[in-house]
């Protein structure tokens, strides 16, 4: 699949912005947070506008963004439309959290705020995740480790912004350290476990099943079916070459994984260095559009068969 740019922008920050959502969210109802109104309120409406940039992003690979308000309807039968509903049901208790939190209003209705915002934001991720793991046309995303993976990234993201939100505000805990590197590694032991899958299973479509010729052989095109590449060509049968694959999962490992565990595990022995955790948050904010790009790159659509691709 080629891979668009504005999609790889939503998924990554808007990820990152419910996964700090969720652990500020989860942290204020076990009262792990410092009663800081300030603190909740910048990390709140920090991870507010990641949210926002990444679904307004997601609008512009759109062909008639004027009609994403349709898609809201089709909650019944579509992720797409689950991912929207749930997103704009977060924006109500997380709201609503910001607007207290900045007042200075505590009542009975913040752990219970809190609980809807944590669960908003772990659906909308879930539901994304699922948008394509649904589709039985693209192999390497058609498995449940994909909405397993989408959970496990945005929350190693916003775990790794909690503690950067944490040393702004001079507070210093083990435990989001601790929740970070847990969380990073979670991640990686998935993705790379769903990269072994997507090398093993070489799909179960072919040309032959296509035409039901199967039994008379492997069926080889004598011509192509264009003289030219057309938009289905350019959208679905986006190859990235296999040397390439290699280097850029490496990177996704190291820059991803590897590197932010390394600056999250000194930060906490040198007392909490907050530029050691912004560090750590740029680094992971590579890997993962890395990580995101690959995983468009790598996707191989059924339709391509026609097109003389030898199985998907």
């Amino acid at each position: 699949m080629h891979p668009a740019y504005s999609v790889i922008l939503f998924t990554t920050s808007s990820g990152a912005g419910y996964g700090l959502l969720f652990w500020l969210s989860i942290a204020y109802v076990f009262g792990l947070v410092p009663d800081d109104r300030w603190l909740l309120f910048f990390g709140i409406a920090f991870a507010l506008i990641l949210i926002t940039v990444g679904l307004l992003a997601s609008t512009l690979h759109l062909g008639h963004p004027e009609r994403a308000i349709g898609a809201f309807s089709q909650w019944r039968s579509s992720w797409l439309s689950r991912e929207g509903v749930a997103a704009v049901f977060t924006y109500a208790p997380g709201g609503l959290l910001a607007l207290f939190w900045l007042l200075g209003i505590d009542n009975g209705l913040m752990p219970l705020l809190a609980l809807l915002s944590a669960a908003g934001a772990a659906a909308t991720v879930y539901c994304t995740g699922m948008i394509y793991a649904s589709l039985r046309t693209i192999r390497q995303w058609h498995q449940g480790l994909v909405p397993l993976i989408y959970l496990a990234l945005a929350a190693g993201t916003g775990a790794l912004l909690f503690g950067f939100v944490l040393g702004l505000f001079d507070y210093s805990s083990g435990w989001p350290a601790l929740l970070t590197l847990v969380c990073l590694a979670l991640g990686g032991a998935l993705k790379w476990r769903y990269w072994q899958s997507i090398d093993t299973n070489k799909g179960q479509y072919t040309a032959e099943m296509a035409i039901g010729l199967g039994s008379m052989g492997k069926v080889k095109p004598l011509d192509p079916p264009h003289t030219r590449p057309n938009f289905v060509m350019r959208e679905m049968g986006y190859r990235v070459a296999r040397k390439h694959v290699e280097k850029l999962r490496l990177g996704v490992m190291l820059a991803l994984f590897l590197g932010p565990a390394v600056l999250v595990l000194l930060a906490g022995l040198t007392g909490w260095s907050t530029f050691l955790f912004a560090l750590a948050v740029l680094t992971a904010a590579l890997g993962v559009t890395i990580e995101r790009w690959l995983f468009f790159a790598e996707a191989e659509h059924v339709s391509m068969l026609y097109y003389g691709a030898e199985q998907a």
